[in-house]
């Protein structure tokens, strides 16, 4: 495949994530799932993929490319743990050489820490924002059935500068991000008690939703906020080379 583009596929809970390197860089795409197998020039330059969790058939996608969890090299790492988790947690542990936790808030925000020694330790799942969006729709007779990304964004002049907004919709985006923000930063701080050193990464399509009030939460406990929104899809292109 030498002067040919290579792809590499992560297959998320709701979301295709495509990375391209046609020798002038990676490009990276976020797609809705496909169903069936792919048109044969993107099967041609495919040289890696995984997935999150298990495929629906009829997905057709060659095996011998597949990378799964045991070619992530961390250490102690349950065979329960989502790819997605293990793959930023490892990829983020590697660029800084310390431990980190990494926040990646995809359909699920996850919490994954790793330590300095590039051993996995545990985490924590919450609901993400569209996830928690679409329960208070389902779950009650008035509140609308918002989906992402919004026409009026998450973060209104309203919004951020009091907090209070008075709009249903900027109500309900504006509680949820706000309330994934203060978890993210009740864990870093947890996480800096049993290793001060350790990094903050933000992942995930909505980490920059949370980047904002991360840092105003943070900043004061010295608390680096690291933006790497596609911080697995790297990870699965440095573990499954062509």
């Amino acid at each position: 495949m030498s002067g040919a583009s290579r792809r590499w596929l992560l297959i998320g809970n709701s979301r295709w994530h495509w990375a391209r390197d046609s020798g002038d860089g990676l490009s990276i795409d976020h797609e809705l799932p496909q169903v069936g197998a792919l048109e044969p020039g993107l099967l041609a330059e495919l040289v890696g993929w995984a997935a999150v969790g298990s495929l629906k058939p009829p997905l057709l996608l060659p095996p011998q490319r597949r990378l799964q969890l045991d070619r992530v090299p961390l250490a102690d790492l349950p065979p329960w743990l989502g790819l997605d988790r293990a793959l930023a947690g490892w990829l983020a542990w590697r660029r800084h050489g310390q431990g980190v936790l990494v926040a990646d808030a995809g359909t699920v925000l996850s919490l994954t820490r790793v330590e300095g020694s590039g051993r996995f330790v545990g985490g924590r799942l919450l609901a993400g924002v569209g996830l928690q969006l679409r329960a208070m729709a389902q779950g009650t007779a008035a509140l609308p059935l918002l989906e992402l990304p919004l026409e009026d964004g998450l973060g209104s002049a309203e919004a951020e500068a009091i907090g209070w907004p008075t709009q249903t919709r900027l109500a309900m985006t504006t509680g949820v991000v706000l309330g994934l923000a203060a978890a993210v930063a009740d864990a870093a701080l947890a996480a800096r008690e049993h290793d001060p050193g350790c990094r903050l990464v933000l992942s995930g399509g909505d980490g920059a939703l949370l980047q904002p009030r991360l840092q105003e939460l943070l900043g004061a406990h010295g608390v680096v906020v690291d933006l790497q929104p596609d911080l697995a899809l790297e990870a699965l292109v440095e573990l499954h080379p062509i």
